[in-house]
C-alpha cells in the first residue's frame, strides 16, 4: 500500500542530516527546489544533477568524495522528491529546466559552475552548456543523450533500445503502470543492468520519492515534454558545445548504444570520452574511478 509524502519543504528551510549535509530549499521563479549542499564555500561550485527515476540520492557514493575538492551543489530536479512538482506538460520543457539551474547558481551566490548530469540531468546539463555556455566552467555527462543531435542518434537500433519513451508519451496508462504493486516497474528498471548498485535500502529512498503526490507524473512529463519539441529539433541545427566536456560512457547500456556516444563525441571540439564496462550507471557502480576521473578532469 502506498503511502503519501511529507508536502514539499518551502523556499528558506535549512536543516542538517546525520551525514553531515545540508539541504536547501530555495525559490526558483516560483519553483521550490530542494537541494544537497557538502563541501567549502570557497571551493569552486559544482551542481550535480540526477537521471529517472532518482533524485539526488543518486550522487550519495560521490558527495563526501567531490566535496573535497568542490563546493557541490546536488539537485533534487523539479517533480522529483523535495522539490515542487507544477502541474502541466509545459513546465518541464528543457528551457523550464535550464532556467532551474541558473536560479540555483543566483540563489547560492554562483555566477558559474561545473554541471555534472546523469540520463535526464546530463541532458539538462548540456541543453544548459549550449544555450547558457556563460553558466559553465566544465561538463561531465553520465550515460545521456544529446539533446539536438536527434537525427544522428536515432537509428533504428536506437529506437528500438527507446521504446519506453514512447509509452511514457501516452495519457494515464504510463502513470497507472510505474505506479502499480509499489512502483514495482520502477524498481525493476533500476535494477536492470544496474552491476547490483541498489541495495535495499537505496530502493526504500527512491520509493519514498514515488510516493510523494504528483512525482510519478512529473517524471513522465519529462518524456512527454522533450516528445512535443522534437520535430522542430530534428529540423533545428544542433550548434556547437563550446564547453569543455568529459563522457563517463557504459559501452553495456541497454538504454543508449553507440550512435548515442557518436553524437555526444561529435557535439564539440573538445570532448573526453572515459569507457566503463558496466550498465546504465557508471558512476554508481564505479564511485571511486568515476569520482577520480570528475575530480581530475573540473580541477582548477
Amino acid at each position: 500500500m502506498s503511502r503519501p509524502r511529507p508536502s514539499t519543504p518551502t523556499p528558506g528551510t535549512t536543516w542538517d542530516d546525520d551525514r553531515g549535509w545540508t539541504h536547501r530549499v530555495v525559490d526558483a521563479d516560483g519553483v521550490a527546489l530542494h537541494y544537497v549542499a557538502a563541501g567549502d564555500p570557497a571551493d569552486p561550485p559544482l551542481v550535480a544533477l540526477h537521471g529517472f527515476p532518482e533524485c539526488w540520492w543518486a550522487w550519495r557514493r560521490h558527495i563526501d568524495r567531490l566535496a573535497r575538492r568542490f563546493r557541490l551543489l546536488v539537485l533534487d530536479l523539479r517533480g522529483y522528491n523535495l522539490s515542487a512538482a507544477p502541474s502541466g506538460v509545459e513546465a518541464y520543457r528543457l528551457g523550464a529546466l535550464v532556467g532551474d539551474v541558473r536560479a540555483l547558481l543566483e540563489r547560492t551566490g554562483h555566477e558559474r559552475a561545473a554541471l555534472l548530469g546523469h540520463d535526464w540531468g546530463g541532458v539538462v546539463a548540456l541543453e544548459t552548456a549550449l544555450r547558457r555556455p556563460d553558466l559553465v566552467d566544465g561538463l561531465v555527462v553520465c550515460n545521456a543523450p544529446h539533446p539536438r543531435a536527434l537525427r544522428e542518434q536515432f537509428t533504428l537500433r536506437q529506437a528500438l533500445r527507446s521504446w519506453y519513451a514512447a509509452l511514457f508519451g501516452l495519457p494515464r496508462l504510463p502513470e497507472r503502470l510505474l505506479s502499480w504493486n509499489d512502483f514495482a516497474a520502477l524498481e525493476r528498471g533500476l535494477r536492470a543492468g544496474a552491476d547490483g548498485v541498489f541495495t535495499d535500502a537505496d530502493l526504500d529512498v527512491y520509493r519514498a520519492s514515488w510516493r510523494r503526490e504528483g512525482t510519478v507524473e512529473a517524471m513522465l512529463h519529462y518524456y512527454r515534454a522533450f516528445a512535443r519539441t522534437a520535430p522542430r529539433r530534428l529540423r533545428a541545427p544542433n550548434g556547437p558545445l563550446d564547453v569543455e566536456t568529459l563522457v563517463l560512457w557504459s559501452e553495456n547500456d541497454p538504454a543508449l548504444g553507440p550512435s548515442v556516444l557518436a553524437a555526444l563525441r561529435a557535439a564539440g571540439d573538445d570532448v573526453t570520452v572515459r569507457r566503463y564496462a558496466t550498465g546504465h550507471w557508471p558512476h554508481a557502480a564505479r564511485p571511486d574511478r568515476s569520482a577520480g576521473d570528475i575530480a581530475s578532469f573540473l580541477a582548477p
